[in-house]
Parts: structure tokens; C-alpha cells; sequence
């Protein structure tokens, strides 16, 4: 039986016509394999694309650039595995394979090769896990938000040192996201209960000090909001209450809340929104006192990313996220500036449970996507 072995140059390639004036030529012009390669291994542009990791785009640029040497044989291109192991370990290499950050981008740090992907209009929520000893704080929140969420936003919407502002900050994802990356936030909360556990958290779970380098403001936005400078802020993102839903005890709420003692509704304050009795009238202020004021202390051609889900009531379904964009979308802003929607991603959460809601009678959706809802101030 024969066993397939490895081929060497001379059983690949047979005698060529090189045009290289690098390499000597016999007197017709031909010259061996082993005149151009000696006793180096020399592979495919297939396989140096693979062994790089880079497009062959990227590879030919190379070649161009005459950082990488290509060898053309009878109209195929080869390169020496040596000579490319050895370019790996360049730096002009890994500014290729990580990417680079292009000038005149002042928008956020990221090279083009982690801008891209970022740009799809999904991804999927990512959580630490109900036992995680970093979620113990969090879950004390009817309603909490993933910091890891959060800092995918940041990342893209701002640079290391700007700042990020929150005017419905819970217990602290948005500050900590920030403070992991970097970020100064400005994170407004009513409870005084989720304004101390959001300090708490961020001492606890990141480093013990490093609540001082972030604003924690124990205050109603509609009241708070107005007192910051127009254009002062270089991001806005928050997860607002959606209206009066918490006030509802459905079997999941009972069976993972109440059962466990935990909250379920953010206060028993008039101000919150969350009780407030008329859709119309939450709607309004949430838009006018909130995020038209989030607005005016944007700095112009930054961004706001507002993450809501769509929810029932009463049997009615509440288009929540397009209810705030018919709102929201080129409204003027005080202090000049237009509000507009530049996109939506869809957040999926697609590890939460399945209930048989309307089974077997009528189509009810598990709601198992959020949006976020990107305006810029143009």
C-alpha cells in the first residue's frame, strides 16, 4: 500500500522561466526550482493568506510595498514560509492583522477591523449569569441592564476620557461599563436605594475608590437635566422605565421575584415615570423633559442610544420603540441642532424562557429582543 508524502519543490514545479534579474538564468532562459527557492519551503498564496490571517488584499499590498517577497512561477505566485514566519513577528505586521486607528476618526478607538463588525444591526446580549458574584448588586434591580451591553455601546460611540451621561442610571451598568473602559459617567438615579447600591457596586465589584471618578447624581432628571451646560456631554445611553409594566405580577415576576423578596417596581415615588398612570402623558414626559433635554447638553454630531422593548397592556400591544422614535425623530433641539435616527440594533436575548403565553388559542410572542434606538444631534 502507498502512503502519500509530502512533495518537494522538484515534484511540484518543473523547470521555469524566471524574469527575475535577482536570479541567474541559464543560457535558455530556464532555470530549476531550486535556483529560486535553495532549500527553503515555499508555499501557495491560498496557504500564506492562511498562515497570515490576512486578506489577500492585504497580502498583495505586501508584495507592493515590498515588505513580503513574491515569487512568480510559470503565472503562480509563491512565497517563503520562513520569510513570512519572520514578518509575523514584525510590527508592520501587527499593525496589519490588529488594525490600525484611522486620524481622522474622532469618534471612537477603535481600529477598522473592530469598527466593521459593530456596524451589523444585531447582537446578542451577553450577561454574567444570575450566580455571578458580580451580579448579586445587580439583580437587587427589578429591571437591570448588562454593563457588558452598555460597554459595547460606549466603546463605540465615545474615546477613552469623554463623557457619558445616563439620566436613568439604576444601579450603576452604565457607570461601570464607563469605568472600565475609561470613561467619565454622569449617572442620574431618583432611588435613593439604587443611587447608594450603584456606588456600592462599583467600589465592590471594579476597585474600592473608583466611584469617586464618576458623577452620581440622586435626583429626578426632569428636574436635574436642566441645570447642565448645552453641549456638555459627549454620549448618551439608557434603558428609561417602560411605563407602569413592573407594576404587573405575572406568573415569571412571582415565581423569580417575589418569591425571592426582590423588588418589583423601581418606587412608590410620584415622580417615577414607572407611575405614571397614562401612556400619553408618560410617553410625553419621557420625550420633552428627558431625552429632548439629553439633546440640548449633547455635543453636536454626537449620538444617544436609547435600549426600550416593546410590551402588552391589558391584552393592547405597545409599540413602545416606534412610539419614541415618531417622537423623537428630527425634532429641533434647544440650543440648536436636529434630532435624527441614524439606525436601530436589535438587542437578542435569546436565553431567557420560553412561557406558553395564549396557548392553545391565540398567537401571544415571548418578546425576546429589545431595541436600541441611535439618534444624532446633526
Amino acid at each position: 500500500m502507498k502512503t502519500k508524502s509530502s512533495k518537494k519543490a522538484s515534484e511540484t514545479i518543473p523547470p521555469i522561466k524566471y524574469d527575475s534579474a535577482k536570479r541567474p538564468t541559464t543560457e535558455d532562459g530556464m532555470v530549476g526550482e531550486a535556483d529560486i527557492f535553495g532549500n527553503k519551503e515555499y508555499i501557495t498564496t491560498t496557504a500564506a493568506v492562511n498562515l497570515l490571517r490576512l486578506s489577500k488584499h492585504l497580502l498583495k499590498k505586501c508584495v507592493y510595498e515590498k515588505k513580503i517577497e513574491e515569487f512568480n512561477v510559470n503565472g503562480k505566485s509563491y512565497y517563503i514560509k520562513d520569510d513570512l514566519e519572520d514578518f509575523m513577528n514584525s510590527a508592520d505586521y501587527e499593525a496589519l492583522f490588529n488594525g490600525s486607528i484611522d486620524e481622522r476618526n474622532l469618534l471612537n478607538d477603535l481600529t477598522g477591523k473592530e469598527w466593521i463588525p459593530e456596524t451589523k444591526s444585531y447582537f446578542f446580549q451577553k450577561g454574567l449569569g444570575a450566580s455571578s458574584p458580580e451580579a448579586q448588586i445587580e439583580k437587587l434591580h427589578p429591571a437591570p441592564f448588562s454593563f457588558q451591553d452598555i460597554e459595547k455601546l460606549v466603546l463605540f460611540f465615545t474615546k477613552r476620557g469623554m463623557t457619558v451621561l445616563d439620566p436613568f442610571g439604576g444601579v450603576g451598568s452604565t457607570a461601570k461599563a464607563c469605568e472600565k473602559t475609561g470613561r467619565h459617567c454622569i449617572s442620574v438615579e431618583l432611588s435613593e436605594k439604587y443611587h447608594g447600591l450603584s456606588i456600592e457596586r462599583l467600589e465592590k465589584e471594579v476597585g474600592k475608590g473608583c466611584s469617586r471618578h464618576h458623577t452620581f447624581v440622586n435626583e429626578d432628571s426632569c428636574v436635574f437635566l436642566p441645570t447642565l451646560e448645552t453641549n456638555c456631554v459627549d454620549f448618551m445611553v439608557t434603558s428609561p422605565p417602560y411605563w407602569g409594566i413592573l407594576h404587573k405580577q405575572d406568573q415569571k415576576v412571582k415565581k423569580n421575584r417575589v418569591a425571592n423578596n426582590l423588588d418589583t417596581q423601581y418606587s412608590t415615588d410620584e415622580r417615577d415615570l414607572g407611575n405614571v398612570e397614562n401612556y400619553k402623558e408618560f410617553l410625553a414626559i419621557l420625550c420633552e423633559k428627558i431625552f429632548m433635554q439629553c439633546a440640548r447638553v449633547l455635543k453636536r454630531g454626537k449620538y444617544m442610544a436609547i435600549i426600550v422593548s416593546d410590551f402588552r397592556d391589558k391584552g393592547d400591544f405597545i409599540s413602545f420603540h416606534s412610539d419614541l422614535i415618531h417622537e423623537l425623530n428630527q425634532r429641533k433641539v434647544d440650543g440648536g441642532g436636529t434630532l435624527a435616527l441614524q439606525g436601530t440594533k436589535i438587542l437578542i436575548q435569546n436565553h431567557k424562557s420560553l412561557h406558553p403565553y395564549g396557548y392553545p388559542f391565540a398567537y401571544v410572542e415571548n418578546i425576546h429582543h429589545q431595541y436600541v434606538l441611535i439618534f444624532r444631534k446633526k
